[in-house]
């Protein structure tokens, strides 16, 4: 006889703690399944913000998920396989969406996702230890948010650079003020990775209601007349009054395509019955374009191990007609060998810049493995494939190639060799430049996209309701319309917290 519960929340990820940790408090009964580890002791790895550990491949919470590059560049892509979900294995970046992301989002037919929709949840959601508590920031969330003060000589001279070529100072990144250079709210206390596991889960551990089991994973969805009832585990069958898909924007698509909802050509290809014929699910997917700048700091001007390789960031605007803060430049302050291992990268090591475009004209697409479509879907970025974007990239790596050689980076470095100066002049070549060194921010989103009614490609309703069955949820950053123009881990705390709100209403 297979368990029956009120609510069934398929990830316990970034999305899917603040979820089922809502709803057991609202008084349903929820049980959380995680493919990955559930640990009631956390390990370092997953507790030291200062490194990434976790994300290497091959590191047991990794899910090492195949992407595919322009140019039929394969890579791995790190995604967090354990109760905490990707926000137990990332650098902690905490960044709100922009009001003008929430206002998007609400102008194509979502008004439940405005920016005054969404700010208690956004208030709800934080323990800010800077600003906290005001009518715009929260002082008594689950989740701390703490922005760096003192940091290496590399941290100060990028600001310092940023002000020299005319930055205005952004003091609170999650403030929705206009976009410059500040300090980057993080997740992290003392050096401390706090986790939605951490904040959301582990004051409920014996709660009545609530019920987390690790190591189980989902196979599909089980739906009888029209509506999900429960779902299929390597554990066996779950059968719940309500399905909820919260295993990223990875996972939750493909759930539903192996549950026979997707495009219905892409499903009969791959040998899966089709049950709902639902021609946007991984079919317009957006991501964050990244290069990365080398810099070759001095001597004792970097990071150390056990200090935060992340201080500030800074938002411009690509150019004209362009969004505001539609560019990220982000100093790592450490080298990446360091960063990885934990460990002190060999003498001479240099640091990266990182450079992102932040609201991508372009689209990816997911799709079944047709030899085995239980294996993990291969995204397939497409990243830069839009005249637009290459533009905007340009004007990226040109700003920041113009941050390193301002007078207050001379100071503690120099610029990398490449990209040098005729690169820099010629856009063909400077073309050729990003297109061998393009890589993803990791910030899938979009690829069970929210939508009106009308919108063929939403999957879907504001509701966050599945169209085409009842009793099935999807809520995590599939659902957003696009990625949201700073990093989405903050946003995906949110989208948990919206989709718990909107449960309870009905």
């Amino acid at each position: 006889m297979a368990e029956h519960w009120d609510v069934v929340v398929v990830g316990a990820g970034t999305a899917g703690c603040p979820l089922a940790a809502r709803l057991a408090d609202a008084g349903r009964r929820v049980l959380l399944l995680e493919a990955g580890a559930d640990h009631r002791e956390v390990p370092g790895d997953l507790r030291d913000a200062t490194s990434l550990k976790a994300a290497v491949p091959g590191h047991p919470a990794n899910w090492d998920l195949p992407g595919l590059l322009p140019g039929g560049r394969r890579i791995s892509v790190p995604r967090g396989r354990v109760v905490g979900g990707s926000s137990a294995v990332n650098a902690g970046y905490f960044v709100r969406p922009t009001p003008a992301d929430a206002d998007g989002w609400a102008a194509a037919g979502n008004d439940l996702w405005g920016w005054g929709r969404l700010l208690p949840a956004l208030r709800r959601l934080e323990s800010d230890l800077d600003f906290g508590p005001s009518g715009l920031h929260g002082a008594d969330g689950p989740m701390p948010v703490r922005r760096p003060a003192a940091g290496p000589p590399l941290a100060a001279a990028f600001g310092s650079a940023a002000g020299e070529l005319g930055f205005p100072v952004e003091t609170d990144k999650n403030g929705g003020g206009p976009p410059g250079h500040g300090p980057l709210p993080r997740n992290v206390v003392d050096g401390v990775r706090i986790s939605t596991a951490d904040a959301y889960l582990a004051p409920r551990r014996g709660h009545s209601r609530l019920t987390v089991r690790g190591g189980v994973r989902v196979l599909r969805v089980l739906v009888a007349g029209g509506r999900a009832v429960g779902v299929r585990t390597t554990a066996g069958d779950v059968r719940a009054g309500e399905v909820v898909l919260s295993a990223g924007a990875v996972g939750s698509p493909h759930l539903l395509l192996l549950s026979g909802i997707g495009p219905a050509a892409a499903l009969r290809a791959a040998g899966v019955e089709v049950l709902v014929d639902a021609p946007g699910v991984g079919t317009r997917c957006s991501d964050h374009p990244l290069v990365y700048l080398p810099f070759q700091p001095g001597d004792g001007v970097t990071a150390g191990v056990g200090q935060a390789p992340l201080h500030g960031v800074l938002h411009a605007r690509s150019g004209d007609g362009a969004g505001p803060g539609d560019l990220e430049v982000l100093p790592w302050l450490a080298p990446f060998a360091q960063v990885m291992a934990g460990e002190p990268a060999p003498a001479g090591s240099g640091v990266e810049f990182g450079v992102s475009l932040q609201r991508p004209e372009g689209r990816g697409r997911l799709a079944l493995d047709g030899a085995d479509p239980a294996r993990p879907p291969v995204v397939d970025y497409r990243h830069l494939a839009e005249p637009v974007d290459r533009e905007r990239m340009r004007a990226g790596v040109r700003l920041a190639a113009r941050l390193m050689r301002t007078a207050a980076l001379a100071e503690v470095g120099r610029p990398g060799a490449d990209p040098g100066e005729a690169v820099l002049a010629d856009d063909a070549a400077l073309d050729r430049w990003i297109h061998g060194r393009l890589t993803t921010a990791v910030h899938l989103s979009g690829s069970a996209p929210m939508g009106p009614e009308g919108d063929p490609l939403a999957v879907v309703d504001q509701r966050l309701r599945v169209r085409g069955v009842d009793g099935l949820r999807v809520a995590d950053t599939s659902v957003l319309p696009a990625v949201p123009s700073r990093g989405p881990a903050l946003t995906a705390v949110l989208v948990g917290e919206r989709a718990a709100e909107l449960m309870a209403a009905g």
